[in-house]
């Protein structure tokens, strides 16, 4: 039984960039289940799985634009400063939880000035070249 869109697939993954690090593994925790094709995986990681069969395994390298994009410059924003909590000093670096319409989603400040921060809302790994080696586990038809 080989992979299909609309398959339901546990896989074992470990996600690395170009340099070696490790940013996302299932080693030591249960395999990532979902449903291909689905959107809950970045199109890349999905694509590659189809037509593969329980036990195989593959490396994979994802280029920006089949894991999350391409860094966008209209993603920076500045926020004034005086609508951010006043428990906590920004400074460049730092993680904020943004609220929008779609939810909540980090935020990372890059610059701070007297009135007001400047922060990227690209996802973390926008622009990143990703490596994955994967293993299905289980292929369940749908």
């Amino acid at each position: 039984m080989t992979i299909k869109k609309g398959d339901k697939v546990k896989i074992d993954y470990t996600g690395t960039l170009d340099d070696g690090t490790v940013f996302d593994t299932s080693e030591g925790k249960q395999p990532i289940e979902f449903e291909v094709g689905s959107g809950m995986v970045i199109p890349g990681f999905d694509a590659a799985l189809v037509g593969m069969k329980k036990g195989e395994e593959k490396e994979i390298k994802l280029p920006p634009e089949q894991a999350y994009g391409p860094n966008n410059p209209n993603a920076i924003k500045k926020l004034p400063k005086d609508k951010l909590p006043k428990d906590q000093e920004p400074k460049p670096c730092m993680i904020l939880m943004i609220g929008t319409q779609q939810g909540q989603f980090p935020a990372k400040i890059i610059e701070v000035d007297e009135k007001e921060i400047t922060v990227d809302l690209n996802h973390p790994m926008a622009g990143k070249t990703l490596n994955f080696k994967l293993k299905v586990v289980e292929i369940t038809s749908a």
